[in-house]
């Protein structure tokens, strides 16, 4: 017969089972726990409380030298640090770790026993991921198949539920270890160069001011590349290159008339009832493209991955009318997307998409795809101060739905894409347009009936249509940057190492086409450029696990940080060895005449250039 499970644990067998049987089991979990949630429970309240005692503790400075004067506090800061330090040692002991903490040197005692912490921290939490993938059905002893996809598994177990209100929700793992790469796939190589960021768009629909010329055409290499560099000399060309390619059209963009009534709100169809179309041809991208520009409004979302590329990758975008659903294969089309600039810029059709500050550089960045009048319902709900601005609260104020947020960590470079992943893709879109209305039609009413406030809010959006996007140019000086996040004080030598890692890491994420915490963890990184290791292994020591690059490399890594060992020792360097001045006409020569003759969308195609400077 069947089997139950109760939440303690026990499994009741119905019919023929004694009396025995019957009975819960009572064997606990641990010592004082009867189950798993009661023992999370309890940790997290210790933890909880402990915060708080410590955030009680004198400041450190006056207020803490103050109370260090009277002997009674500082017995009791000396009994209750022996007491910690015990408790400690017993944990690394348990774990198998080095737990000495009380046998140290009283001068770099500190610091030796800040190492022994983290190493063991290190330790405990790789046991921890270890666990977590055996409950959710991994086994590390098995090889990583190199292609091939297998459907994701739905873990249920305490350390994954969410409980909120009446159910409990479970998060869904994606395991995206044998996704192949789309990269690979791409017509156009991926422009990871060290260069600043050249639009994509070479047509420009709905244009009221053309495209800039590159340069001039009809003329001879020698003349052409003379009348180039005198163009660059002028600001105005200059401002040409990298200008938002519709500048002009959004700085004369006026309020649609429609905006400046209050709407009657059009109800959605339910999910379920709405056809949701997979776009991945050619063909149906055009058609859908012709779809939309007979349409007055339209909702966008994007999906994109940033953990396996350096720039990130649009993999996904969802369009949503008033009757259907489209959701696009945004890496199969990426080369084609620009077509939907047509629709894009259209001036009469509203775009309403919610929290679009990163979709816009996106769009720009991969498809070379700009937004003319748009409307964000984020800035909506600022301008209404609701308190909670994210999609998914206004979907449960306005519509009463429950945003499905189990794949919102998914890896959206997954084909073909499993049905619930479609669904939660379609949902991001569907409902937008109905929130639109009403967003809108609260703004007149917040405004007396006027439209002040859709005003401002269409403001705003427009603002953000003229974002560009600006892509990360490595400098001798980027490295200042993390490290002054970091807080930490390195000598020359760990600091020399700190930056030829950082030069190191930005190469090969570049090359590899990888993000640079896929490379190598600004964690890991600082721990290397702090321990200086004398031997290669001392460098996969400070990693944990090691990076697959950084194995590979490992190497010139050693010889990164001989190098560095080899420098005069110097204490408390700060590392700013010179101001980075504004780059001169030099610095864009060098660029512009190296790279965007070779990249750029305007020149004629059956020409060829291959200045040398």
């Amino acid at each position: 017969m069947a089997a139950s499970t109760s939440d303690g644990g026990s499994v009741k067998q119905s019919n023929n089972s004694t009396s025995e049987d019957t009975e819960p089991s009572t064997e606990e979990f641990c010592p004082g726990f009867k189950d798993v949630d009661a023992f999370v429970k309890h940790g997290l309240g210790a933890v909880v409380a402990a915060t708080k005692a410590s955030a009680c503790l004198p400041q450190a400075g006056d207020e803490f030298d103050f109370y260090r004067s009277f002997p009674g506090f500082q017995d009791f800061c000396a009994i209750q640090g022996d007491r910690l330090l015990q408790t400690m040692s017993q944990l690394m002991q348990h774990y198998g770790c080095s737990s000495l903490m009380k046998d140290r040197n009283k001068l770099t005692g500190l610091e030796d026993r800040f190492d022994l912490v983290v190493e063991s921290n290190d330790v405990v939490l790789e046991k921890v991921g270890i666990m977590l993938d055996e409950a959710s059905g991994m086994n590390r002893s098995q090889p990583v198949m190199p292609t091939g996809y297998q459907p994701p598994k739905i873990v249920v177990s305490s350390w994954n539920r969410k409980v909120r209100g009446r159910g409990a929700q479970t998060f869904c793992l994606l395991q995206a270890k044998n996704i192949q790469r789309p990269q690979l796939k791409f017509k156009e190589k991926v422009d990871n160069s060290n260069t600043p960021f050249v639009s994509k768009i070479f047509i420009k629909p709905n244009a009221t001011k053309p495209l800039p010329s590159c340069e001039p055409e009809d003329l001879d290499v020698p003349a052409a590349l003379a009348d180039f560099i005198h163009q660059l000399r002028t600001q105005e060309h200059m401002d040409d290159m990298f200008s938002h390619p519709y500048q002009y059209e959004l700085d004369h963009l006026v309020m649609p008339q429609h905006l400046g009534h209050k709407p009657e709100p059009q109800m959605y169809k339910p999910l379920a009832e709405t056809s949701c179309k997979f776009i991945d041809t050619l063909e149906d991208l055009v058609a859908l493209n012709e779809k939309l520009a007979k349409t007055t409004e339209f909702a966008v979302d994007l999906e994109h991955h940033s953990y396996r590329s350096f720039l990130g990758i649009t993999c996904l975008m969802q369009i949503s009318t008033r009757e259907e659903d489209f959701i696009i294969d945004a890496l199969e089309l990426r080369s084609e997307m620009n077509v939907l600039n047509e629709s894009f810029t259209d001036p009469t059709i509203i775009k309403v998409f919610h929290g679009a500050d990163l979709d816009i550089e996106w769009l720009q960045k991969d498809f070379g795809v700009y937004v003319v009048n748009m409307f964000d319902t984020h800035q909506a709900a600022r301008s209404l101060n609701l308190g909670r601005n994210s999609l998914d609260h206004l979907l449960k104020v306005f519509c009463d739905v429950d945003s499905n947020k189990r794949y919102q960590l998914a890896d959206w470079r997954i084909r073909p894409l499993p049905g619930e992943m479609l669904q939660y893709a379609q949902a991001d879109t569907h409902y937008l347009l109905y929130v639109y209305d009403r967003l809108r039609a609260d703004l007149f009413d917040a405004a007396n009936g006027q439209p002040s406030l859709v005003q401002v809010v269409w403001s705003k959006s427009k603002d953000l249509c003229l974002k560009k996007y600006v892509k990360p140019i490595f400098t001798e000086d980027s490295y200042m940057e993390l490290y002054r996040k970091q807080k930490k004080s390195f000598n020359s030598q760990q600091l020399m190492a700190f930056r030829l890692l950082y030069s190191w890491r930005d190469k090969m994420a570049r090359e590899e086409d990888e993000s640079t915490g896929y490379v190598l963890p600004n964690h890991m990184m600082m721990k290397i450029a702090e321990e200086l290791p004398k031997e290669p292994q001392g460098i996969v020591a400070c990693c944990n696990p090691t990076p697959p690059l950084v194995r590979q490399q490992l190497n010139e890594l050693h010889q990164l940080i001989k190098q560095a060992r080899e420098i005069p020792l110097l204490k408390g360097v700060n590392g700013s060895r010179h101001v980075l001045q504004t780059p001169d006409i030099t610095f864009y020569l060098t660029i512009l005449v190296s790279a965007s003759f070779s990249s750029c969308p305007h020149r004629n195609p059956n020409q060829r250039w291959s200045p040398v400077l």
